[in-house]
């Protein structure tokens, strides 16, 4: 028995572990953050070692990662001495992540125990069965009698944004960010459009698709936004792209039970989606409900989700 096969992976799959690859770079390699390469197709799949550093004491985890893929495999019983020195190197972390890669010590008794000579005993396989994922929309008919709200208007027109600006932007609106409001709080009003397709937020007067369009580029994803508009979805044909204010008015304060900061009505697949704003000098705006915040892509494949909206 080797690693794969204790971990039901097929080896007819040619998997191998990425020993250059890092946490860092899967930024690049799988959200077009201008990685050191690009993934030639949906099937393909990279495995590498990294530490967990949101865990206490921090963990060896072997992660698998595809483009719409990210799982920890395996949780490593490396000597905890080899995981907090090579911890020690990376110092504080700067941004929101805390996964760090693995340095040459670790490297060296990975190869020595886990692939070279297989110790099973080291190895505690995750169990990544998925849980059926809750679609009720769980909010107010759009009939139904409410207070009522103070309407805001946000920009529905395409812009291009600075990087500088994004701070005044969140704290013009009130909006919530992970990084720079976390005390803030946009408050909605949402309400079941009764179509199971569509809620719609009475303080802005938008409509949002509860879904999304698949993963894709921005070109690819600005023909899929065109061909909804002809497909007529849910009886409309005036969807687009939202702006970054619009994507950012639906963030929350709290992560829900999908682990998303965003109204548990929302389906849970498009984690990240495109706007319809660049960003100056260079790239597209996406609004990541994982992390709670905006990012800046190149917008190439695999780029992001989407999800349209309409003004009511």
């Amino acid at each position: 028995m080797d690693l794969f096969t204790m971990l039901g992976i097929s080896k007819e799959s040619g998997p191998s572990i990425d020993w250059e690859l890092t946490p860092e770079d899967t930024f690049g390699t799988f959200e077009s953050w201008g990685g050191r390469e690009r993934v030639k197709h949906a099937s393909e799949r990279f495995y590498y070692f990294y530490i967990n550093a949101w865990e206490k004491p921090p963990t060896l985890c072997l992660m698998e990662r595809g483009i719409k893929l990210a799982r920890i495999l395996a949780v490593i019983a490396a000597p905890q001495e080899l995981i907090d020195t090579c911890l020690s190197k990376h110092g504080r972390t700067q941004g929101l992540d805390r996964n760090y890669p693995i340095d040459e010590p670790l490297k060296e008794w990975l190869k020595a125990t886990v692939i070279n000579s297989f110790d099973p005993s080291v190895v505690k396989p995750v169990d990544n069965t998925i849980e059926e994922e809750s679609l009720a929309c769980g909010l107010p008919r759009f009939d139904s009698e409410l207070p009522p709200v103070q309407t805001v208007t946000l920009r529905s027109q395409p812009a291009a944004v600075a990087e500088e600006e994004i701070a005044g932007i969140v704290s013009s609106h009130g909006f919530f960010d992970s990084r720079i409001a976390q005390d803030s709080a946009f408050i909605n009003s949402l309400v079941n459009n009764a179509d199971d397709l569509t809620v719609t937020d009475r303080v802005t007067g938008l409509m949002w698709q509860r879904g999304g369009l698949d993963i894709s580029s921005l070109r690819t994803m600005l023909k899929n936004v065109e061909q909804a508009n002809k497909d007529n979805f849910a009886g409309f044909e005036n969807w687009r792209l939202p702006t970054l204010e619009e994507a950012l008015s639906l963030l929350e304060k709290e992560k829900n039970s999908k682990d998303l900061y965003i109204c548990e009505c929302f389906y849970k697949e498009q984690a990240f989606v495109f706007t319809c704003d660049e960003r100056k000098p260079g790239g597209v705006w996406f609004l990541d409900f994982k992390q709670g915040t905006a990012f800046w892509s190149s917008g190439t494949n695999p780029g992001g989700f989407g999800r349209l909206v309409r003004s009511v």
